[in-house]
This record gives structure tokens, sequence and C-alpha cells, in this order.
């Protein structure tokens, strides 16, 4: 052998050794951290987005100083507040009318002075009443001014204030008294003495203006298990509508389909042996009806989505910007999420999009079930926005967002990471095309939105309130449900009211309806609404004239005023519905947004019912109004507990005002019929509990507006598709060759309670 190949061989062999070293040195072990790339900065707004903020705690205190210090009376802390005594019951930021702010925004005006809102309850006064202030300027608060009346037209009456932390605590105690004069019954019914039993309370209470009488629902309690799945079949009346907390009392007992006066007359009854008891043993933790905890150990991780080079959207104070959009954020204690200046391009589209009410209407035929009606801001769909759980509320690398609120103290709270924001893949083409024909090639568009996130629990249920931003500059609003069923006892004919879930257990029929206020501005404040929609022509066919055709057209339509704007739940409505402006895109068309909902809603309350004024906006599945400062929200915290005259009523706001180039607001009400069944234990899942709408643009561009995406791929049958030159696909595998830095998992959700 000649000695050139020899060297030639030993030198390969040497190569091949060094290769197999690497190869081994590297096995196992793990790919570097992603590098996050410096965000790119789209435009600044100089902390305009602030004009909307939220108030910081800071402020809160600020503000219970100033009212401490100014009001003349003396203030109890709502914590601990007696009906007869005065407590803060409330602060929030108090939002300046839109025509400062967008002198503000748009016309170089001075900044609206930041003010608060505050709502005390005065029942140490010889007139009891819920009175609102406007305190400013802030920080340093120097004034307030009464706007009850300006705002509702008169004094709110006391018994419409919404039932604080504290007087549940009382009526707890009333409960627990009169429960001890039936020591025999509760331990042959529930294996109880009463002090373990779950209580929940029901809404509204009573059946005209001025009661505050409450049926309340008994259950087994198990630490570690939602209670509501647990009922003993054992209700009671609790009239607590006096001042003085002694002069409470129970009214009446419901059990197991018999009604009596008192604790102290069921107690007889069955120890005359005139009562059918149905004897229920105390669940045990591991074997009790609806537990979460686990059945099976962990398996191996499921996917995980993150950002190989650190999130694509941006956060400053209250606002969010993300691949063209810019969003700023908020959260209202009672009526919950709330999004001002939403922009495209640099265009407003929405100048507020807001959640205004969540109505849960329950049937059965035990007392508690059949009455309630909950209006869920009046116990604070904001204000129990928890602590999100890292990797399953939300994506595990999410940015995580604390919110602040002062109510029923004089101190604020903190509920730590209650919102996150993330871009979201799909997992689903937002458009693409593969050409088989003429000429070969494959143009496409991931689904890639932006999401802002917040959950609410409220008692039993969960709602996932998502807001999610389009590159194809669409919005879509999204809540689910989730979170456990409210039950009754099965007794009688309960089946006609719900189904049976467990061994005494009734699933009672419900429906959820949510309603949205959306004050668009498309191309400016003015619009109109144009509906749109097919009907078919009988024609002859214009080359023979022999035959004929059923050619689809379309009808086109403009709507004039707020009666024909208003379509009622349920019945047939134009398929487009748009906020149209009185300019043309290019091709000649209005420059509009469309409203397309999404909804499986049940039968709203007949509006023979004395309450149903009091949730009239949800007659309507989208009602279009001129925009009124005086009318900006749909209903009232004070509606809950006096739905027989409420404050405000959404029905009065539509007397066919004209709706031609106005400022309009959109309500949208969105809903589903529930009737639980058995794969409602132990929650109620999200998949098919799904319900929203989307904004649309329709004409408002000249063409789809993802198409300047960076993210866009095209190749055709002439290229290198493994080139990352000609293909971003192929630049995935060294882009991504790198593991997500995880921050460790914390919670501190329990803490915030």
């Amino acid at each position: 052998m000649h000695m050139k190949t020899v060297l030639i061989l030993l030198v390969l062999a040497l190569a091949t050794i060094f290769a197999l070293v690497c190869v081994l040195l590297t096995r196992g072990r793990a790919p570097s951290t992603c590098q996050h790339q410096p965000r790119e900065q789209e435009d600044t707004d100089d902390s305009q987005s602030l004009v909307f903020a939220d108030l910081t705690p800071e402020e809160m205190v600020q503000v219970v100083r100033y009212l401490q210090g100014n009001l003349g009376v003396q203030l109890v802390d709502a914590s601990r507040a007696k009906p007869s005594d005065n407590c803060i019951a409330s602060v929030d930021v108090q939002v300046p009318a839109k025509a400062e702010v967008l002198r503000f925004l748009d016309g170089g005006g001075a900044r609206p002075p930041r003010e608060a809102l505050a709502v005390l309850y005065f029942g140490n006064q010889p007139d009891p009443n819920v009175t609102e202030y406007v305190v400013g300027p802030l920080p340093t608060p120097a004034y307030h001014r009464d706007v009850t009346v300006q705002k509702y037209g008169g004094k709110v009456p006391y018994h419409r204030r919404p039932v604080t932390g504290k007087e549940y605590v009382d009526i707890n105690t009333l409960i627990q008294q009169e429960l001890r004069k039936a020591p025999r019954f509760l331990d042959a019914c529930c294996e109880s003495n009463g002090t373990d039993l779950a209580i929940l309370t029901t809404a509204p209470r009573g059946f005209k203006s001025g009661d505050r009488t409450t049926w309340f629902v008994l259950f087994h309690g198990v630490a570690g298990t939602g209670y509501y799945l647990s009922p003993v079949g054992l209700e009671v009346l609790v009239e607590h509508g006096d001042l003085h907390v002694s002069c409470w009392r129970l009214h009446q007992v419901f059990y197991n389909g018999q009604y009596f006066a008192s604790m102290g007359d069921l107690e007889d009854a069955f120890v005359a042996n005139l009562l059918e008891v149905i004897r229920i043993k105390k669940p045990q933790p591991k074997a009790v009806l609806g537990s979460m905890r686990p059945r099976h150990p962990p398996g191996s991780p499921g996917p995980l989505q993150y950002e190989p080079q650190g999130p694509r959207y941006s956060i400053r104070d209250n606002r969010i910007t993300f691949q063209g959009w810019s969003i700023t954020f908020g959260m209202n204690p009672n009526s919950g999420p709330r999004l001002f200046d939403i922009r495209y391009r640099g265009e407003r589209i929405v100048y507020e999009l807001s959640l205004q009410e969540a109505l849960a209407l329950y049937s059965s035929n035990c007392p508690g079930g059949m009455s309630t009606r909950y209006l869920d801001g009046s116990f604070g769909i904001g204000r129990f926005a928890y602590e999100l759980v890292r990797g399953l509320d939300c994506p595990y690398t999410a940015t995580y967002v604390d919110r602040h609120y002062l109510a029923e103290s004089e101190t604020p709270k903190t509920n730590q990471n209650s919102l996150c924001i993330f871009e979201h893949d799909a997992a689903l083409p937002l458009r693409r095309h593969f050409s088989d024909s003429q000429s070969l090639y494959y143009g496409g568009l991931q689904k890639k939105t932006l999401v802002i996130r917040a959950i609410s629990t409220l008692i039993n249920y969960d709602y996932i309130w998502d807001f999610m931003f389009h590159s194809s500059g669409a919005v879509e609003v999204q809540v689910h449900a989730t979170g456990y069923i409210s039950s009754s006892f099965l007794h009688g004919r309960g089946t006609d009211y719900g189904n049976r879930v467990g061994p005494h257990t009734l699933g009672t029929m419900h429906l959820h309806h949510i309603h949205y206020k959306v004050d668009l501005d498309v191309d400016g404040q003015l619009n109109s609404l144009e509906t749109q929609d097919m009907e078919y022509e009988l024609v002859k066919d214009p080359w023979s004239m022999q035959n004929t055709i059923e050619r689809p057209y379309l009808r086109r339509e403009r709507l004039e005023r707020e009666d024909e704007a208003a379509f009622p739940l349920n019945a047939p409505m134009p398929r487009y519905v748009s906020f149209a402006s009185s300019k043309p895109n290019k091709w000649g068309h209005p420059r509009s947004y469309r409203i397309q909902i999404t909804s499986f809603a049940g039968e709203h309350l007949p509006t023979s019912s004395p309450m149903e004024r009091s949730i009239s906006w949800g007659r309507y599945q989208l009602a279009v109004t001129r925009r009124k400062e005086e009318e900006p929200t749909s209903t009232s915290i004070y509606n809950q507990n006096d739905p027989w005259t409420p404050t405000v009523v959404f029905a009065d706001f539509i007397n066919n005002e004209t709706i031609t180039n106005e400022d309009l607001v959109a309500w949208i009400s969105v809903g589903f019929l529930h009737v639980p069944h058995a794969e409602d234990v132990p929650n109620t899942v999200t998949v098919g509990n799904g319900i929203g709408f989307f904004l649309r643009p329709y004409n408002y561009f000249d063409e789809d507006p993802s198409v300047d995406s960076p993210d866009s791929v095209y190749f055709s049958s002439e290229q290198d598709t493994g080139a990352c030159e000609a293909n971003p696909l192929a630049c995935l595998p060294p882009a991504v060759a790198c593991a997500p830095h995880l921050p460790p998992f914390h919670y501190g959700g329990f803490l915030n309670l």
C-alpha cells in the first residue's frame, strides 16, 4: 500500500473518531436557552393610554383618606360595617367623557383630570341611601361631587345595595342559631349538627321593591371539593332588610317538598314521625360527588407553546402593541374586563369594548333554584377574577399582570397575575392555497392571534373571558363557561327541570346570557348601520329566454332609526350587519366593520315578568343606539336586589332616534341554554360551551391586511423549499433549536382572598 494512501486513510479515521467523540459528548446535553431578541418598538403614545388606566393602590388610599376627612360623617370600614353604619363600598376610576378624551388623544387638547368614582352606603342617617361621588383630581383629591341624581334621576334606595361579606357572615350566624333548634332532624337527615353545612345564597331577594328576603340552600360541605353537588334538601328563607341585625329572622323552611314556619316546627314534625326524611350519609373526601382530585399519576408532559426569541408583543403601562394592533386594557371590579382605544395600523376601530353583565337564570322545583336570577355584576365579575394558573389557565410563558381593586374595605387588594396576555398559535391556517394548475405554488399564513384573558369565579361558575386580535384586522370576543353546576335536592318531579346527576342531586336547567358594549368608531366617530342578506329572484336565462334560473341577489339596506336596529333575541336577523363610514374604500364601498354573533341563547324572561325590565338588554341579540354619555352601561349593580324597580333600564335607551351618521354603540347579547347532564360532573367543560362575536373588516381595507404579515409563506415548484431564504418554514429548525426558559411555578391565589 502506498504511503500516501495510508496517510489518507489515517486522516479519515481520525476525522471519524473526532466526529464520534463530539456526538458522544453532546448527546443528552440540554439545548441552549432561547435568547430573546429586542422587541421592535412600534409607535409610542407618551403614556396617553393612562387616561383610561385603572386606579393604582396609592390613588385608592388617597380617595379613602379624602372621603374620611371631608364628608362630615363617621365612616366604618365596610368589612365590619353593620347595615346601620356608613361605609365606603367601592372605589374605581371615573373614565372621562369621550369628547374630552378624544380632544386629548386626537386634537392635542389638555389631559382630562384624573378622577375616581366612590360608592358609599349611608345607613346611619334619617334617609338611608346609596350615594355615588366623583372625587378628584388624583393623585391629590381636593373636591367631590354627588353624581347620583345626575346618573339615576334620584337617590338610590338603601335596599338596592349589594349584599356585603359582613352581611353574609351575620346571616350565616343567624342560620346556625336556627339550625340548633332541630338537632335530631339534622342528625337523621344529614349526619350533621349544622356547623359543617355550606350555605349558598340565591338572588333576587323577594318579590317586590323593598324586599330583602333571601332563600339560602344548604349543602354538605367537604374540604377540598365543591359542595354545589351535595344538597341535603334543606333550604331556609331569611328576612334581613332591617337596619338592625337583631331584628332579622328566619321566615320559612323548606325540606324535601314541604314548607315549615320554623326549624322548630320542622323538628316537631320529625319527632312526630310526620316527615319523610331522606337519610344522606356525610360524604367522604375521597368519594364525594364532584371531586377534582386526580385519579391517576401524572403522565408525560404535553405540547408546550413558547416564543423561541421572546414575545412579539410589548406592554407599556396599560397598553399592548402587537403587529399593528394597539389596545388599552383594564378591569372594572363590578362588570369585569374593559378595553379602550383599540387601533389597527394606527386607526381607531373601537373606542370601548367592555363586558356589561352576566345573567344566570335557573329552574327547579325547590324554592332556591326556581327563584334564582344571578346578575353577576352585582357580585363582582372583575373583583373575583383571581390569579391565573400558569400553564393551565394560560400558556406557561404568557405575560401575567396584577389587578387592584377596593371593595368592601378601606384597604386596596391585589389579585396577582389575574390577567394574562399571550400570542396564540391556533394550529390552523389563517389563509392558504395550493395551486395545482397553470403554475405550481403554495401560499399561506398561520393563524396567530394576540389574546387578552381573565377568568372570573362567581360562586360555582368560572367564566373565561377572551379578547383576541387577528392579523386580518378582526377582533374576536369569546366567553367559555366552566366550573361546577349549581344543583337542587332531587324530589318529586325534579327531572322536569333538569337531569339527575347524583344519588340525590338534580342538575338544574339554567341559561347564561352575557352582555357587551361595543362603541365602534369606524373611520371616525360618525357611522351608519347597514345590513345585507340574500334573496332569490326567478329570472329567464338571458341567452335563450326559454329557461328560468333561481338567482341569488344581494339585498342592501341602511337602517335609519334605533327601533329598526333592535334585533330580538332568537329571531332572524340579517346575516351581515355593519357599522359603515361615509368614506369609501378603493373600490367604492363604504369602509365598514361587520358584527358577527355566535350564540345559542335560551329564551329571554317573558316581558310580563315584574323583573324583566331589569334585564331588558336580554330582549335583543343586537341593539344599536346613539351613544350618550348618560347611558354608559346597560345595567347597574343595584338591579340585582331591586329588579322590580330597576335603577337602569336598557330598554329605555331605544327610543327610535335617528342612527344615520351618528356616534353609535352596539349592545350585543350572547348566551346558551344549559341542561346539566352526567358529564357536567365534576365540572362543566369548555368544549361546546363557548359563545361570542367577531368584529370583522368589511370593505374597510382595499385587500386583506394580513398580506403584509412578516409570517407569510410562499414558494413555488421552481424553488428549493428547503432553503431558508425561499421559505421561512425552513428557517425554523435552527431558529428554535433552543429550550424555553420557564420561570419556576408559583401560585399565590389562595393568599389574595
